[in-house]
């Protein structure tokens, strides 16, 4: 007896994927976004913030706010749009699509969701920047998850996947954290971002294949160029 196509191709990798990369984060970021709806607060996020701001050291604050700059739409649009058009025209058509859809995806949903939600930004003390949008979620934090978990999948196959893992962990965890120590965010807008990241990006790759062939032909195409 000859099993579906869809099962045979239902690895334990690929559910593991499916069930902590996208579904957990989708549960999590609906659980998140019932309670925004309903105006309810969390109780624990005002003293997290206030515990935050009181550590918050010159070194990091000056990184928080290096970070707010480099995340912002413009340059990150940049490096978007520089991501996509240099595997383009590197022969890399696939990953292209891969980079336009995971990123370009988790962009649309991170604006959807504030002009759904419209959650005000935190007041719990003067910001040294000004951010007029929602707060709900942060787009810092979604667009670094996205960017992060895009490179990890990139590297995976590689011996260069543990480096990077490592940086990108980093990096999204950084990105969010500032914007907490900004007081431009609270947590569950960070978490939501993280979580929306990483879903969209997993979304796409398993849309496409979520096969390392989706990696490996287009380098084989770029070499053959």
């Amino acid at each position: 007896m000859h099993l579906p196509p869809a099962l045979t191709h239902l690895r334990p990798a690929v559910l593991i994927r499916f069930l902590l990369g996208i579904l957990l984060p989708l549960i999590v970021i609906g659980l998140i976004a019932e309670d925004v709806l309903e105006k309810q607060r969390f109780a624990f996020e005002q003293p997290v913030m206030l515990w935050v701001h009181a550590h918050a050291t010159p070194a990091l604050t000056g990184l928080s706010l290096f970070l707010h700059t480099f995340g912002g739409p413009l340059p990150m649009g940049v490096v978007f749009i520089a991501i996509v058009l240099g595997l383009w025209f590197t022969r890399r058509h696939s990953l292209a699509v891969f980079a336009l859809l995971g990123l370009g995806s988790s962009v649309g949903f991170a604006f959807a969701m504030k002009l759904l939600f419209n959650r005000p930004r935190p007041e719990l003390w003067t910001r040294l920047v000004v951010e007029s949008g929602a707060s709900f979620p942060s787009g810092h934090s979604t667009v670094a998850a996205a960017l992060a978990t895009f490179a990890v999948l990139l590297a995976w196959h590689s011996r260069w996947h543990w480096p990077v893992l490592i940086l990108a962990i980093g990096y999204a965890f950084l990105m969010g954290y500032g914007r907490v120590v900004l007081g431009v965010h609270y947590p569950t807008d960070v978490l939501a971002g993280w979580l929306t990241g990483l879903a969209c990006v997993l979304g796409a790759y398993s849309v496409l294949g979520g096969s390392p062939r989706l990696l490996e032909l287009d380098k084989k195409a770029a070499g053959h160029q």
